[in-house]
């Protein structure tokens, strides 16, 4: 499956995946009830490089990698990731991990943190099989719909 840079034209078909994932409220801590326009600027506002895996036309995920910190900490990434559910298991997360690990060590970026991954996330284990490490948890940081209050790991990476 290609992965690209996204284009102007794609956020049209990443907003309704993006916002069905974030309003289950299950894996991310933005609100569930963010905007269209306030998800297009979280996404692919100033700053952020986006990416799509699009297969026959089809966008089966994105990602969005931006700098973590400003200044003399600039040099560390972040990025979230998301698949359309209806495309899950395909492996389409590990692709878009592996290529945007790849662009942020191109863009100069010397590791990758991830400031709150719900530890009850499946993709926990495909961060770790990438070579990241859980630095902490702030415990019960997170109000699961589902599971109740779990915690938020904070993981890193070298690039």
């Amino acid at each position: 499956m290609p992965i690209r840079e996204a284009a102007p034209g794609d956020w049209p078909r990443i907003w309704p995946f993006w916002h069905r994932i974030v309003a289950a409220g299950e894996t991310y801590s933005w609100d569930r009830d963010t905007t269209e326009a306030e998800a297009r600027e979280l996404w692919a506002g100033t700053g952020r490089q986006v990416y799509v895996a699009e297969e026959g036309g089809v966008i089966l995920g994105s990602a969005s990698l931006k700098a973590n910190y400003g200044g003399p900490a600039s040099g560390i990434a972040n990025a979230a990731f998301m698949v359309d559910p209806e495309h899950t298991g395909r492996g389409t997360g590990r692709r878009l991990a592996e290529h945007v690990l790849a662009e942020a060590r191109a863009l100069g970026f010397r590791g990758m943190v991830f400031n709150a991954v719900v530890e009850t996330n499946p993709a926990v284990a495909l961060w770790t099989s990438l070579g990241f490490t859980v630095l902490g948890t702030v415990p019960e940081a997170f109000d699961h719909p589902r599971r109740g209050p779990v915690g938020l790991h904070i993981m890193y990476r070298a690039l």
